[in-house]
């Protein structure tokens, strides 16, 4: 048995607390059940973009006709982007590996870890006790209890990165992000799409408006279905068959080449054995920590996607360092979830920060919404930008922002002024407001909505 400082599982977010331990001079063993560099790196927020990207391009072009320009596209060599995303990856995992051979201090275990005592894991034929531990094991597909869907072949999104054929047909089971981003990627490049959600909106805990907006415009593209149940797949001969139940009963049926399941994830969590070594989940299989990250065992932290709050690469990365600050200085500070940015690299593409308009109501908040069209900008005009919109949820009292929601083209940089807002000073709208903001450049659109700001259910745009 080897003994170390720290035991950190899972290489995404987790290599920060590997790096931070090294400089410190600990003893530090690293376990890894894939491939270095996590699901963001791997299978996640890197090579969706990568691949999401060309979409926007080829979508950019099939519009350029309302600008006067004519433009055609001859050919979309869909194995050279999928190529060109795996290359690019593998340059960046072999340059974690080389750093993870090269340090003299860390051990690399390669397996899945199980605890088999308090603070002691096997992997392999190897068994390693630390004195503390830090898991950040990420989490996988949620595979939904569909008939025969295990006697079939389907992607999700670990597998769909491999692909070097591009597929004439493709339904895709569920209705958030991935399956959102997804839809938007195939259809682009000539796919037939069509997206199958159990709920009654596509992303439905965003905002109504932003959904209903989206919605619209994937339809221009592909077919979507809303509100049904997929109860049964079955394999045709050359085509894949879901059978649907919609809220009377009744059995639809779709056929695509192939399947795509995009049903949401699951903790890694149950591959760890966990309460051989005390630390507790939570009813659906997340791990239980509190406002520091701190597990139900002492010495034991948990934060990323395992512990299912604000799963994202960027919220992963700061939570590293509430859990390192807390442990190496025992500066402890809560982490707030309340102030999550994230965006949706659909088409149109969405941003969003805060709470949403339902969401501060619930909370008993009295709130002014401020909404603003690009169309209604100089260079929203320019863009012929006719959907896109920003709006903000705003405490009537304060003037506080409580959540600012947006979509269209750049909404990832434009909802960024208003997270450094939201982070710095007293959270109010004021600085948006006062800023001087260059003419005519699309971030006004941001502006305008502050302006723009109204009693709720009483729009005045």
């Amino acid at each position: 048995m080897e003994h170390f400082d720290i035991l950190v599982v899972g290489s995404g977010s987790g290599a920060s607390i590997v790096d931070a331990a090294l400089s410190q001079g600990l003893k530090v063993a690293l376990v890894e059940r894939d491939k270095l560099g996590g699901t963001c790196l791997n299978r996640g927020c890197i090579p969706s973009k990568m691949i999401i990207y060309p979409g926007n391009i080829i979508n950019t072009i099939k519009t350029a006709e309302k600008f006067g320009i004519n433009a055609t596209i001859e050919n979309i060599d869909f194995a050279l982007i999928m190529e060109k995303m795996r290359k690019s990856i593998e340059i960046d995992r072999k340059h974690i590996e080389i750093g993870v051979k090269n340090s003299p201090e860390l051990r690399y275990y390669h397996g899945t870890g199980e605890f088999i005592a308090d603070y002691t894991m096997r992997v392999g034929d190897d068994i390693i006790q630390a004195k503390n531990i830090f898991l950040v094991t990420g989490a996988r597909p949620e595979i939904p209890p569909i008939k025969n869907l295990n006697n079939i072949k389907y992607w999700t999104s670990d597998d769909v990165w491999g692909l070097t054929k591009k597929p004439k047909s493709l339904i895709i089971c569920g209705g958030g992000f991935i399956a959102v981003e997804m839809a938007h990627f195939f259809s682009s490049m000539g796919v037939e799409v069509t997206i199958i959600s159990r709920s009654s909106r596509l992303l439905k805990n965003i905002e109504p408006e932003i959904s209903e907006t989206l919605t619209q415009s994937m339809r221009t593209r592909m077919t979507i279905v809303t509100d049904v149940e997929v109860i049964e797949v079955k394999d045709g001969e050359g085509y894949k068959e879901v059978i649907a139940e919609d809220k009377l009963g009744k059995k639809l049926s779709y056929k695509a080449g192939e399947l795509l399941i995009a049903a949401g994830l699951k903790s890694n969590a149950d591959l760890m054995n966990l309460s051989k070594t005390g630390v507790q989940l939570d009813e659906r299989g997340w791990i239980k920590v509190n406002e520091y990250f701190e597990t139900t065992k002492d010495r034991i932290w948990a934060f990323g996607d395992a512990i299912g709050k604000g799963m994202f690469k960027h919220v992963a990365n700061q939570e590293a360092e509430v859990v390192w600050h807390a442990f190496s200085h025992n500066h402890r500070h809560p982490f707030r979830f309340d102030n999550i940015p994230y965006a949706i690299f659909s088409w149109p593409e969405i941003a969003s920060v805060g709470l949403t308009e339902e969401m501060a109501k619930k909370q008993g908040k009295k709130v002014l919404v401020g909404i603003w069209n690009y169309a209604d900008t100089a260079y929203g005009v320019a863009m012929g930008e006719e959907d896109g919109f920003v709006k903000f949820v705003v405490e009537e009292e304060t003037l506080k922002i409580l959540g600012c929601h947006i979509v269209g083209p750049h909404a990832s940089i434009l909802i960024q002024e208003v997270v450094n807002c939201l982070y710095c000073g007293d959270s109010t709208i004021y600085p948006i407001i006062d800023a001087m903001h260059i003419h005519p450049a699309l971030s006004e659109v941001v502006q305008r909505a502050a302006f723009n700001l109204h009693k709720s259910g009483h729009n005045h745009s």
